[in-house]
């Protein structure tokens, strides 16, 4: 059943090649929306925009460049972007200090800085129009932790903190935004995570057999808050950070 999306509207999804990016990108695609699939992940892309008739273009959100390229051919070819998705993500299980500097800059430029390019870029776009919808996504470990994830979590939670403060400061515009946080799910970045090491393995495996639900997360989970919040029904949400983990944690 369609969630009432505004039948047309132009809808951008980072990452959305593969994973919940994917899933997005169908879901979005079900309700009406002219769907851009965004990715470094080329062959990928043009495979997941056939399917749904919409448009792939290649997108590296680390790259201010590459967004400023892609952003403009969207809006040369189809117009002006009406709904963001701010999915592309990146991680590796490790403790922090065994981590160093250049890998909390590509977590950081991937999962942070990734959002603030694009939404810098295609905002102002919204805000002179009056409307549009920014949907975020984070992750719970933000909201709680997550061991071996110390600086994917705090990049995430500056997502969140970042999503809060410009929904406030573009509410009066018409501008919508909000946070998706999945709980552990079943991606393609997750299954190497799995693969890596059988110390990561089991750990997923208690985390598995500790949500309420007794699954992890599929895509289509995710991709299903992400529809209502570009939805007409969510047009009264924004700022708010909805968590989609199968009761893992409830705070």
């Amino acid at each position: 059943m369609s969630s009432g999306a505004d039948v047309g509207a132009i809808a951008l999804v980072t990452g959305g090649a593969q994973g919940i990016g994917r899933a997005i990108v169908d879901a979005l695609a079900v309700d009406g929306h002219r769907v851009v699939v965004a990715d470094i992940l080329d062959d990928a892309a043009q495979q997941a925009a056939m399917e749904v008739g919409g448009l792939a273009v290649h997108l590296d959100v680390t790259d201010r460049a590459s967004v400023d390229a892609a952003v403009e051919l969207v809006e040369q070819q189809l117009g002006t972007i009406d709904v963001l998705v701010n999915n592309a993500g990146w991680d590796e299980f490790r403790p922090f200090l065994d981590t160093e500097e250049t890998f909390w800059d590509r977590v950081i430029e991937i999962n942070f800085k990734g959002c603030l390019r694009l939404s810098h870029r295609v905002i102002p776009r919204m805000v002179e129009r009056e409307r549009g919808r920014v949907i975020n996504i984070a992750s719970d470990a933000a909201r709680v932790g997550s061991p071996l994830e110390a600086v994917y979590s705090g990049a995430k939670g500056g997502v969140v903190s970042f999503t809060k403060t410009l929904a406030r400061e573009v509410a009066r515009h018409g501008v919508n935004v909000n946070v998706v946080c999945p709980g552990p799910t079943e991606t393609p970045m997750l299954d190497q995570i799995i693969k890596s090491t059988a110390e990561n393995a089991k750990m997923i495996d208690a985390i598995r057999r500790a949500i309420p639900m007794r699954r992890l997360g599929r895509p289509a989970d995710i991709a299903g808050a992400v529809a209502f919040l570009a939805s007409p029904r969510a047009a009264f949400i924004t700022g708010q950070t909805l968590s989609v983990n199968g009761g893992l944690t409830m705070v």
